[in-house]
C-alpha cells in the first residue's frame, strides 16, 4: 500500500489521492475557513456588544441559576472540543478516520460551530458589576479591547495564519506539495511573550467599560481555560521541540512581557 493510499484508506482506494478528492478537500478547507472568519467577527461583536443581533448582554431572559448552568455547559463543550482535538494522541487516532490534509480544517470547523452554538444559546446575566461613567475612560477601555483583538489577529499571521486555520494544508495537498516539518521560531511578539494570541484574548475579554455578571462569567471561565490550554499546549511543544522549547520557557515569559518565567 502506498503512503497516499494508507493516508486516505478511509475514503476508498479508487478515490484516494485523486485530483477530484484534492479539489473537494480544498473547497472544504475554504468553507471551514469562511465559517471560522464569520465566527471570529461575530465573537468580536458578541463580546463588545457591537452590531450583531445577540450579544453577551442580550438574549433570552432566564433565571440566574439556570443561566449560569447553561452558560457553563456551553463553554465546557467548546473547551472540551478545542482541547481534546488539539492533542497529539487524538490527532493520531483521528487521522485514521479522516484524511490528514483536512484534519486541521475539520478541527477549525468544529471549534467554530461550538462557538456559534454558544453565541446562539448564551443566557445574559445583566447585573452590572462595574460601569465606567467617564466617557473618555470608557473610550480608552473600548480601544484597549480592540487592541486585544488586533493582537490576536497579528499574532496568527506572524506564525502562519493560514496554516493555523487549515488553508495551508489543503492548498499544499491540492498542488501535491509535501508538508514541511514544523520548525521552532519566535517572530515579533513571540520574543516577548510565549502566548501573544492568548494575551490578546484576555485583554479583549476583560477590557469592558460596562462589566455585567454574564460578561464577568465569560471572561473568568475563558481565562481559566486559557491557562489550562497553555499547560496542555506547552506539554505538547516540549514533546515536539525538546530542550529548544524548554530554553524558550526559561528566557521568555508566558503572558506578561516584563516578567521572567519561573
Amino acid at each position: 500500500m502506498t503512503q497516499i493510499d494508507d493516508q486516505f484508506h478511509s475514503i476508498g482506494p479508487g478515490l484516494a489521492g485523486s485530483r477530484v478528492f484534492k479539489f473537494i478537500a480544498f473547497l472544504y478547507g475554504i468553507a471551514a475557513y469562511l465559517v471560522f472568519f464569520v465566527t471570529i467577527l461575530y465573537a468580536i461583536g458578541f463580546v463588545m456588544g457591537l452590531v450583531v443581533p445577540e450579544t453577551i448582554d442580550t438574549g433570552t431572559d432566564t433565571p440566574t441559576a439556570e443561566a449560569v448552568i447553561i452558560n457553563l455547559v456551553l463553554m465546557s463543550l467548546f473547551a472540551i472540543q478545542h482541547s481534546v482535538m488539539a492533542r497529539q494522541q487524538f490527532k493520531a487516532w483521528w487521522t485514521q478516520v479522516i484524511p490528514k490534509p483536512i484534519e486541521r480544517s475539520t478541527y477549525v470547523l468544529l471549534a467554530s460551530l461550538s462557538l456559534l452554538l454558544l453565541f446562539w444559546q448564551w443566557r445574559p446575566l445583566p447585573t452590572v458589576i462595574w460601569n465606567v461613567a467617564d466617557p473618555d475612560l470608557a473610550v480608552t477601555i473600548v480601544t484597549l479591547s480592540l487592541a486585544g483583538w488586533v493582537l490576536v489577529f497579528i499574532s496568527t499571521f506572524i506564525i502562519n495564519h493560514f496554516e493555523l486555520f487549515g488553508l495551508h494544508q489543503v492548498t499544499n495537498h491540492l498542488v501535491g506539495k509535501e508538508p514541511t516539518p514544523p520548525r521552532f521560531k519566535t517572530p515579533l511578539f513571540y520574543k516577548f511573550v510565549r502566548h501573544p494570541i492568548y494575551l490578546g484574548f484576555i485583554i479583549a475579554f476583560w477590557a469592558a467599560p460596562v462589566m455585567t455578571a454574564g460578561h464577568l462569567l465569560f471572561a473568568a471561565v475563558t481565562t481559566i481555560y486559557i491557562f489550562v490550554g497553555i499547560a496542555l499546549e506547552e506539554h505538547d511543544l516540549v514533546d515536539l521541540f525538546g530542550d529548544e522549547y524548554r530554553q524558550y520557557k526559561q528566557r521568555v515569559s508566558m503572558l506578561i512581557p516584563w516578567r521572567r518565567s519561573v
